[in-house]
């Protein structure tokens, strides 16, 4: 082991000697200068009794000297032997500090708080064999770094010697922990310094070359591991594989290859270059396509898939993809069949399509016939309820005996409730149908709200409900008479259903610029499992079963709230009332029309107004008459165009009403027009349909014809009738 004197004043037993033996030669010096002082008194009193006096004190004096001097030198033995024995224990820690730092297997450095090196062990300097004839005097750790790096002993120092230094000493001032270094002789070093309480630095060198050569072997076994999982996985995937290095030469391939690129089983020789591989495939698969499939991406271009036409008439879909290193990866997967079934499946989808295109026209023509067939049979199914609501109005119109007048109330009411099951089968199966599409615009909820008002009114009062009708400014777009038809089943059902209370209808503003429309009620309330049946054709509540009601009008407003996709909410619970609400979308408000607010004119009397009822159906014709005649009419009747011909050649009618379906084709509005032609004025006119289409609505747009639906009721036909006649 190598180490460096120490200096002795650090001793404490050293010091105190060194005191006492000064202290000694400081009584020897008094002692002589005594002496010499005696001396010369004798020689210069020559008294004997003097002599004696001195002589007596000088005794004394010695004696006093003499036992400090004893004393003293006492003292000087026991320190010396305590000295003499921490010399001795000290010489002994250094032997088994000496031993302990030389048994470790380690390189152990100490360097004191100026850098310098302290102590050291062989294995230390077997790491740095030039070091050990530097270690006089004690050289600095820069010194021994500059040792290493001029003596190229490590990897590092091999490349920038100087480079090296400045970061091994940045290393070795943070003593921070471990870093390992690569020596030029094979070996590496792990290095873990710390720094003393005392400032100074411990240093511990650990041979790791072993470490690292098993690290190695560990990672060349698992690479080895990987190299076969990816050969075999390469070997089971049905493409053909193939890698090419940097220098364009054949690194890595897999089984399939050969087969899918159409070369013979001993043709991998061909293909060890990227050249080889290009020319092969073209001798043995016919010349190039245009884009050259197989050509080295030049770079800046990462991937490319490109299609190989062989001259057997394969197809081969080539990928190749460059790697970072410079080479290039190319996979190759016969698609032949693929294309073939993919032709196949584009003409299969060409025959649907055309099958689907024949289909959808079939199902238009469909829709279209089974439309036209709603009309017709809107039209004879309501034409005889028609005819009986005609002739019961007649007969409430007269004066009959009371149990005769009970009678017609109740039949009147039970067509009534044929009248509103038949408009809703027919109006569902219209919006079922597409027959009925929306006509959006921007309209004011007041009006629509004050006339539902005005409708329900009397149905509440007769129930002994408080209806209340919030007035609003509100505009929405939407279709009008939809969100009116919505509405009024969702009032015609809070007041149907709620047997005390009240009734409201409100609005308020929603979220993303919608207004709520609410009719809330006080009635018996609905279950929430209940909530979602009650929108499906036929179905009413157990509760609800005495109350009549065919359980259409939800299902209604449940396709029409889907049709104008406006969403429709329900809030209930048992006992609670139900709150039925749609959310509308907010309208554009324009200034209202001076028409709207001008007075109505004052109805003109009916008595002796010419009315020409035309109609192909007899019971019509005299259900007309009847009714028409006991409000005062006169009535004359006509079935065909040459009938109201010879009618109004007869007599011009002050008013004609019109069924629009007539016989042979021809139409109520053309019946109108002749009628019009022959008075050589506009003769108002009103037409009767069961048909609800947009398209009859667009036929009487412009012509001053207001359409009546069957089956007709009478006091909306009188109103209208007074309201044309002014």
């Amino acid at each position: 082991m190598s180490t460096l004197p120490l200096n002795a004043e650090a001793d404490p037993l050293a010091h105190e000697n060194a005191a006492l033996r000064a202290r000694i030669a400081k009584l020897e010096k008094i002692n002589a200068a005594l002496m010499d002082r005696v001396e010369r008194s004798t020689d210069l009193q020559g008294s004997a009794f003097t002599m004696f006096e001195t002589a007596i004190s000088l005794e004394a004096m010695v004696r006093d000297r003499t036992h400090a001097l004893e004393d003293a030198l006492a003292r000087l033995a026991t320190v010396n032997a305590e000295l003499a024995e921490a010399h001795a224990g000290a010489d002994a820690a250094r032997a088994r500090l000496r031993d302990a730092i030389e048994s470790i297997n380690e390189g152990f450095a100490l360097f004191d708080a100026d850098d310098r090196l302290v102590l050291c062990n062989e294995a230390y300097l077997g790491f740095w064999p030039e070091v050990g004839a530097h270690l006089e005097p004690a050289p600095t750790f820069h010194a021994i770094a500059r040792i290493i790096a001029e003596k190229r002993l490590t990897v590092g120092s091999m490349v920038a010697p100087d480079r090296w230094v400045s970061d091994r000493l940045a290393q070795h001032s943070v003593a921070g922990g471990g870093h390992v270094q690569a020596l030029t002789d094979g070996r590496w070093v792990q290095i873990n310094e710390l720094r003393t309480s005392e400032g100074g630095i411990v240093g511990i060198y650990t041979d790791i070359t072993e470490v690292k050569a098993e690290d190695a072997r560990e990672r060349a076994r698992e690479l080895g591991e990987k190299s076969i999982i990816l050969q075999t996985t390469l070997d089971t995937i049905p493409q053909g594989v193939c890698v090419y290095d940097r220098d364009r030469r054949l690194v890595a391939w897999n089984g399939p290859l050969l087969a899918v690129i159409g070369l013979p089983v001993e043709g991998i020789a061909l293909v060890q270059t990227h050249d080889g591989l290009v020319a092969t495939c073209a001798r043995h698969n016919g010349p190039m396509d245009v884009d050259d499939p197989l050509a080295w991406l030049p770079a800046g271009v990462p991937e490319a898939v490109s299609r190989r036409h062989h001259a057997n008439g394969r197809v081969v879909e080539v990928r190749r993809a460059r790697m970072p290193d410079g080479g290039m990866v190319m996979s190759f997967a016969d698609i032949t069949e693929a294309l073939r079934s993919a032709e196949a499946l584009e003409r299969r989808v060409i025959e649907r399509t055309a099958e689907m295109e024949e289909a959808k026209t079939a199902a238009e023509l469909a829709n279209l016939s089974k439309t036209r067939f709603l009309a017709a049979a809107s039209h004879d199914l309501l034409q005889p309820l028609n005819a009986a609501r005609l002739f019961t109005a007649a007969l409430g119109d007269r004066k009959l005996a009371l149990p005769t007048r009970a009678l017609v109330a109740q039949t009147s009411t039970a067509l009534d409730s044929v009248e509103d099951l038949l408009e809703a089968l027919l109006e569902i199966s219209r919006l079922d149908a597409g027959a009925i599409q929306p006509e959006y615009g921007d309209f004011p909820l007041h009006g629509m709200l004050a006339t539902l008002r005005t409708e329900f009114a009397p149905l509440a009062a007769a129930g002994g409900l408080t209806l209340s009708v919030d007035t609003t400014e509100h505009w929405v777009r939407s279709d009008v008479r939809l969100v009116r038809r919505i509405l009024q089943n969702f009032l015609s059902n809070a007041i149907r259903y709620t047997p005390s209370g009240s009734v409201r209808v409100y609005c308020e503003t929603a979220e993303d610029d919608m207004i709520r429309v609410s009719i809330e009620d006080s009635g018996p309330g609905i279950a929430a499992d209940k909530q979602d049946e009650i929108f499906d054709e036929f179905h009413r509540l157990e509760s609800a079963r005495r109350i009549p009601g065919k359980g259409l009008g939800l299902a209604i407003v449940r396709r029409a709230s889907d049709m104008l996709r406006h969403p429709i909410a329900l809030r209930s619970a048992p006992g609670e009332g139900a709150c039925f609400s749609i959310l509308l979308p907010v309208g554009e408000a324009r200034a209202a029309d001076a028409d709207e607010d001008r007075p109505a004119p004052r109805a003109r009397s009916m008595h002796n107004v010419r009315v020409l009822v035309i109609d192909n159906d007899e019971q019509i014709q005299r259900g007309m008459k009847a009714l028409l005649g006991d409000w005062g009419c006169q009535v004359t009747v006509a079935a065909s165009l040459a009938d109201v011909r010879r009618q109004a050649e007869r007599a011009l009618p002050d008013i004609v009403v019109a069924d629009f379906h007539l016989d042979d084709d021809e139409a109520g509005d053309d019946a109108v027009r002749l009628v019009r032609e022959l008075a050589g004025r506009e003769v108002p006119a009103i037409l009767i349909s069961a048909d609800r289409s947009d398209d009859l609505k667009a036929r009487l747009e412009g012509q001053n014809m207001p359409l009546l639906s069957k089956p007709v009721k009478p006091a909306q036909l009188r109103a209208l009738l007074r309201t044309m006649l002014g």
